[in-house]
C-alpha cells in the first residue's frame, strides 16, 4: 500500500483530525497520512463524493483512502471495504462510495458494526486493523462477509427537463469559483453543438464556455470547466460565490442550462 488519504467533515475547530491520525498511525506505522480535506460542509454527500472522486486517482495504486464523513448517519453504522481502480477506501456504508465513484458496489466487504457499547475509538481501531492488514494481504484474504453498499438518494447528476438542465452546487472552492454537478462530458452530451445560456439566480446569464478566467476582463463572470472537468462558475480575479450569492444548498441558485 503506497499511503492513506483522509477525507472527513470534522473541521479543524477541534482535535477530531489529530485524534484519528494518532490512532491510525499506532497500526500502520511507516505509511504516511495525507489529508483531502476535513472541511466538508456536515452531512453534504454531495460535496464529499466531488472531493473524493477529483482526488483519489492521483494517489499510486494500491493507496488505502480512509472516509470519516457523516459516521453516525446508520442507527449501527458499518465501516465498509471496497476496492476499486487499484484503490482501496474503508468508509461507512452511508451512500457516498456508491456516489463518489458511480460503479457497481456489490463486492464491498463487511469489517465493523458499531454497537451501543462501542466508541468512536473503536471504529478508528478497527479502521486501522483492516489498513494494516492491506499492506501485505488482498481483501480477498482478510475473510470478511460480503456486503452490498447502500445507494444515496442523491444523485451527482444534472436532471434534464424539456432541453433545459437543472445543476445543484456541489463545491465552493477557497477563490469563491462554484462548481455545479456537470461535467463536461454530460455538457457536450445534452448541448449537441446548439446554442445554449446557463441561467442563476434568476438574473444572471451566460452563453459560452471560456477556456480560462483571463477570457473576459477582470471583475467579469464566466463559465469554464475546472480540471476535474466539472462545469464552474466564476469571476476572474474575484469571488462568484459572495458577489453572485451562490451557496451550497442554496435554495435561490435556480441554476439552469437551457439549449436552444
Amino acid at each position: 500500500m503506497a499511503c492513506i488519504t483522509l477525507l472527513s467533515d470534522f473541521g479543524i475547530q477541534d482535535a477530531s483530525v489529530a485524534i484519528s491520525k494518532g490512532i491510525l498511525m499506532q497500526h500502520t506505522p511507516g505509511l504516511h497520512i495525507f489529508d483531502i480535506s476535513h472541511d466538508i460542509k456536515p452531512f453534504h454527500t454531495k460535496q464529499a463524493a466531488y472531493l473524493l472522486s477529483s482526488a483519489y486517482k492521483n494517489f499510486p495504486g494500491g493507496t488505502c483512502h480512509i472516509l470519516l464523513f457523516d459516521l453516525f448517519s446508520e442507527t449501527n453504522p458499518r465501516l465498509a471495504l471496497f476496492e476499486y481502480n487499484g484503490h482501496y477506501f474503508l468508509a461507512p456504508d452511508n451512500g457516498l462510495l456508491p456516489l463518489a465513484l458511480n460503479a457497481e458496489t456489490y463486492n464491498a466487504r463487511l469489517c465493523f458494526e458499531l454497537k451501543k457499547e462501542n466508541t468512536f475509538t473503536d471504529w478508528l481501531n478497527a479502521t486501522g486493523t483492516i489498513a494494516n492488514a492491506l499492506q501485505s494481504q488482498k481483501p480477498d484474504a482478510l475473510n470478511l462477509s460480503s456486503l452490498q453498499l447502500k445507494i444515496s438518494v442523491q444523485k451527482n447528476t444534472s436532471s434534464i427537463e424539456s432541453g433545459t438542465i437543472l445543476c445543484d452546487v456541489i463545491h465552493i472552492d477557497h477563490y469563491e469559483n462554484v462548481v455545479v454537478n456537470i461535467t463536461r462530458q454530460q455538457f457536450e452530451e445534452y448541448q449537441n453543438k446548439r446554442a445554449f445560456r446557463i441561467q442563476f439566480m434568476d438574473m444572471e446569464e451566460i452563453e459560452e464556455i471560456s477556456n480560462s478566467y483571463h477570457d473576459v476582463r477582470e471583475g467579469y463572470k464566466l463559465c469554464r470547466f475546472n480540471s476535474n472537468d466539472y462545469l464552474e462558475i466564476c469571476i476572474n480575479r474575484g469571488k462568484a460565490a459572495s458577489l453572485l450569492g451562490l451557496r451550497l444548498d442554496g435554495k435561490h441558485n435556480n441554476i439552469k442550462i437551457v439549449f436552444e
